[in-house]
């Protein structure tokens, strides 16, 4: 009876692999045909000699895996990453990339024949401080300390194709892809208090969210962004108010 419940047992441990298995092969396929074009780039271009892609590691997939150090790439936000991050930082370390264009080329295409393909320079240009944007979704865990964040600035270009006209709804555009032209630099943050040592110099010692997005100058948004990151990871505390605005200093 004993040799037949053991003999049952392997039997859906090896069925329950095979389920894990066809998971992680489908995820993997799945993520590769809606894989874009910069995240593509960045994956090959962090995949060493040695180091495996679409890694099946504790049951996520993995975009880069080298020297037992997890790589995972990530072009928006990293609100898909709350869950996934902090199972991985447990155990392994973890680089998180992030690009952020520094010089953007929009490139628009149109289906109609006797239509050129055009495509100039964006007059926006990004910074380091764009990862903001992205912070916000996981402030505290920067400071993990098997986490390395990696914001990689690049040159891109930016396809986007005219979208269909509805009705009387003007036409507009929709952006298709992005492609890496060319990597600027690479700037390696190891915690939120080496992302504030950017702007710590330029900060009077009390200071609003107009004072951090000028420090970083960038848009007032941005600033609100920075300093909810910086409150959150305690490397700035709330002491005051002026008028609706809250005042911040450094933390203690």
């Amino acid at each position: 009876m004993r040799r037949r419940l053991g003999i049952a047992a392997v039997g859906v441990a090896d069925r329950n692999q095979g389920v894990f298995e066809r998971f992680v092969s489908g995820a993997r396929s799945i993520g590769e045909l809606n894989e874009r074009s910069l995240h593509r780039a960045l994956k090959a271009r962090y995949a060493v000699t040695g180091s495996t892609m679409e890694q099946a590691v504790d049951g996520f997939v993995a975009d880069v895996v080298a020297g037992g150090r997890i790589i995972e790439i990530h072009t928006g936000s990293f609100w898909h990453l709350k869950n996934k991050l902090p199972r991985l930082l447990e155990r392994h370390p973890v680089t998180l990339v992030h690009p952020v264009a520094k010089d953007r080329y929009i490139v628009k295409t149109v289906s109609h024949p006797r239509v050129r393909t055009t495509r100039r320079r964006s007059p926006k240009h990004g910074s380091v401080f764009e990862v903001f944007s992205a912070l916000t979704s996981i402030p505290r865990m920067l400071d993990h300390p098997n986490l390395t964040l990696e914001v990689v600035l690049t040159v891109e270009e930016e396809i986007r194709s005219e979208k269909s006209r509805r009705g009387r709804r003007r036409r507009g555009w929709a952006c298709l892809d992005r492609r890496l032209v060319e990597v600027v630099e690479t700037h390696t943050i190891a915690s939120m208090a080496d992302l504030f040592a950017k702007v710590d110099a330029d900060l009077p010692q009390r200071f609003t969210t107009n004072d951090i997005a000028t420090a970083m100058g960038s848009t007032r948004r941005l600033g609100q962004k920075a300093a909810y990151c910086f409150r959150c990871a305690g490397v700035t505390e709330v002491c005051g108010k002026d008028g609706n605005a809250l005042v911040y200093r450094r933390a203690a």
